[in-house]
């Protein structure tokens, strides 16, 4: 709502004369802390949430009495104060104290909103009650419903508790748009409200990214902006006005990591040897984001090729961690979880080979999921090892991660793999938002993954802490040991033996017009970054993938690892593991990167992960905390996730990037 509107809202208000300068215990004051001992039920959660706001308050006996009915006079002054918080200064109030009925609230806030009139369906309303149009308009726009039996409860009186959650409604209502830490249901609700457009909120992504990423603090994120973009919102505002949104994902602005193929703009995998390559088609990922409504906004820097862990590469340099300007951002997906860290965009999308979604979300306060090896395709991703990659979303809440893992989850013809994900992807992963996910849940904390090194101290130092709040949220954490644990950390990673023979592939995939067409040819030309240079001889000279010696790292690292897990779990009883993302926080750059073993568990059984921030450091270095479970079960892990983030809200945006 526009300042001029709010001012006409408040003006209404007067002229109704129902103001009056008497908030006795409604408004919010001090002393009194929530939840009252006698709220319960359907509207505790509102009121709650109304009080924490400062919106209302209760009486000095700890008691809210939400069946207490409210006078006009009170419920128009709180109506006032909602406005008032919204930066607007409320004229005296005046009024009288007979009590409010539902449908008289519904009129006032229709006239108050200059919010016009709409037809309604609630049984108990007469057709020609002067109230109707009022009572239609209000439930449309979500401020004042009806009862669950399809009633408005028309005559009924209005009570506080009633009140508490219109208060806040309108709160959401009436409150200016914010964008810093603004979730994709939050933009989609300020779309859908009108506070704002997706054109709009792309311009103000655009000018974050143009103020904070080569400017200021100088994050250097991301490689590629999409020069389209104010174009295509404008084709998605257009649409949603035509057809209404596709669904949760219409009109958001996302940054993908550069080595997902894009057919609008280049894709590089951060290397100058890419810098013209525009991919014929776009990645099968990339695809349905922009089938469910996406925007991609930019692409964001990579350790080059995925190489590493500090997001370092020939065509965008090194990107910083906006925690610490000083500190790497975590990597392979460092760019993307940067760029998320400082609001550039809603949400983003990382690839992880061995920790590259899990890392950068570790270092940069943020939610990453690795899925399931098969649950998303990897189609049109620049391969590392598929036997171990993944493409997986990087989110500032598990609600925005469930949504971009609803929207990207699928079979795909062309990744065969995928093929096992038919019958393993629910309804929608958020119907798994679940508060109370941890109670009940036995989870087994992976003792191994504690490094006992002066450099780790305090990363176990928050995840003991972690461990502590999920026992006081109702899960049982037990201490477990992994059978064959030194064994399996034995084993490498096949990115040094597969990353030539797939590459080869993809760029052959590029048609004649590829600026390169072999891993030979890139060396030769060098056009990629120097550091990296021996790794990439090192990977050209393996001839072919028919070794015994390849074959036997496939068949028995995957075994060992995966029966080891699953007897662990199955032993114990345990819904889930858990450890520290990494073992050590975010290096200073130029001082190397030490993750630990903790990313191979989810890298090597090809189960899922998802990494949820676990607060900060002394030093203020955000630290993740990681759950893993079985195949498929990204359920189990969204629903333990949110809980966890629901009871301890460790995310903390970065100070760098106001």
């Amino acid at each position: 709502m526009s300042k001029r509107n709010v001012k006409k809202f408040l003006s209404t208000l007067v002229c109704v004369g129902l103001l009056l300068a008497m908030p006795g215990t409604l408004f919010a004051q001090s002393g009194i802390n929530a939840p009252f001992k006698d709220v319960s039920g359907a509207l505790s959660d509102e009121i709650g949430r109304s009080y924490s706001l400062q919106l209302v308050e209760g009486y000095p006996d700890g008691s809210f009495q939400p069946n207490k009915a409210i006078s006009r006079s009170e419920f128009a002054a709180l109506v006032a104060h909602v406005a008032q918080r919204t930066g607007i200064t409320p004229p005296a109030p005046s009024g009288d104290n007979t009590p409010i009925k539902r449908e008289e609230a519904a009129a006032m806030l229709g006239a108050a909103l200059q919010t016009g009139s709409a037809g309604e369906d609630f049984a108990d309303v007469p057709d020609d009650s002067p109230y109707a149009g009022a009572i239609g308009k209000i439930s449309e726009a979500g401020i004042m419903g009806g009862y669950g039996s399809g009633r408005f409860g028309f005559g009924d009186t209005m009570t506080r508790g009633q009140a508490a959650a219109v208060a806040l409604r309108l709160y959401d209502y009436v409150k200016p748009f914010e964008l810093l830490e603004a979730g994709i249901p939050d933009l989609q609700e300020a779309m859908t409200s009108g506070k704002i457009t997706s054109e709009q909120l792309v311009r103000q992504y655009l000018d974050r990214i143009a103020k904070y990423d080569h400017q200021g603090p100088s994050i250097n994120s991301l490689i590629t902006v999409n020069p389209k973009a104010l174009e295509i919102a404008a084709q998605l505002d257009q649409e949603r006005k035509e057809k209404g949104p596709r669904g949760p994902l219409h009109g958001i602005p996302i940054i993908v990591k550069d080595n997902f193929d894009t057919a609008d703009m280049v894709t590089s995998a951060g290397c100058l040897c890419l810098k013209t390559s525009v991919p014929p088609e776009d990645a099968f990922q990339i695809k349905k984001l922009k089938d469910a409504g996406a925007i991609i906004l930019a692409k964001a820097n990579l350790h080059e090729f995925a190489f590493g862990i500090t997001t370092q590469s020939s065509l965008g340099g090194q990107t910083l961690n906006p925690y610490a300007l000083d500190r790497t951002p975590g990597g392979s997906s460092g760019g993307t979880g940067a760029s998320i860290a400082s609001n550039f965009a809603a949400a983003g999308m990382g690839t992880d080979t061995g920790g590259s979604i899990r890392i950068p979300s570790s270092f940069n306060s943020l939610v990453g999921i690795r899925p399931t090896i098969g649950l998303s395709s990897r189609s049109g991703i620049i391969p590392l090892a598929l036997t171990q990659d993944v493409g997986g979303p990087i989110a500032k809440t598990v609600t925005d991660a469930a949504i971009l893992l609803d929207a990207t989850a699928g079979y795909d013809p062309d990744d065969v793999v995928t093929a096992g994900s038919v019958g393993h992807i629910p309804v929608s992963y958020t119907q798994y938002l679940q508060e109370d996910g941890l109670k009940g849940a036995r989870i087994g904390f992976v003792t191994q993954l504690l490094e006992d090194k002066p450099e780790a101290a305090s990363v176990n130092q928050v995840t003991y802490q972690a461990l502590d709040e999920m026992r006081k949220l109702g899960a049982e954490v037990l201490p477990v040991t992994l059978p064959d644990y030194d064994k399996i950390v034995k084993y490498p990673s096949l990115s040094s033996w597969e990353f030539k023979f797939q590459l080869n592939e993809y760029l052959a995939k590029l048609g004649p017009n590829a600026p390169m067409h072999s891993l030979g040819e890139i060396i030769d030309s060098g056009q990629f970054d120097q550091s990296q240079k021996q790794s990439m001889i090192d990977r050209n000279v393996r001839t072919s993938l028919d070794t015994a010696e390849y074959k036997d790292i496939v068949l028995f690292r995957t075994r060992t690892t995966q029966q080891s897990l699953l007897k662990l779990m199955a032993d114990q009883r345990l819904d889930a593991l858990v450890y520290p993302s990494t073992s050590q926080p975010a290096a200073l750059i130029g001082k190397g990167q030490t993750s630990g073993n903790n990313n191979r568990l989810s890298a090597f059984t090809g189960f899922p992960a998802i990494t949820v921030p676990a607060g900060f450091t002394p030093e203020g270095l955000p630290v993740g905390i990681e759950f893993l479970a079985r195949a498929y079960d990204e359920p189990t892990l969204i629903k333990l996730g949110y809980s966890y983030e629901q009871g301890t809200h460790h995310r903390k945006a970065p100070v760098s990037t106001p």
